[in-house]
């Protein structure tokens, strides 16, 4: 959690229009959308480090 990201009130309304829909597909349960996205994220990331390492691999 190194790197901190500063939204403009355009951005930021954006964000919570797209939480408040991510939330709604989950019934209203916060805790388990917030759960889902974490996984999400992590899968994410795991294919960017993959993609990473394949570029320091080919230089």
């Amino acid at each position: 959690m190194g790197h901190i990201v500063t939204l403009d009130s355009r951005q930021e309304a954006a964000l919570q229009a797209i939480a408040d829909k991510f939330i709604a597909q989950h019934k209203g349960d916060v805790v388990k959308a917030l759960k889902e996205m974490i996984v999400l994220n992590g899968h994410l990331q795991e294919r960017l480090d993959a993609m990473e390492g394949q570029r320091r691999a080919t230089r």
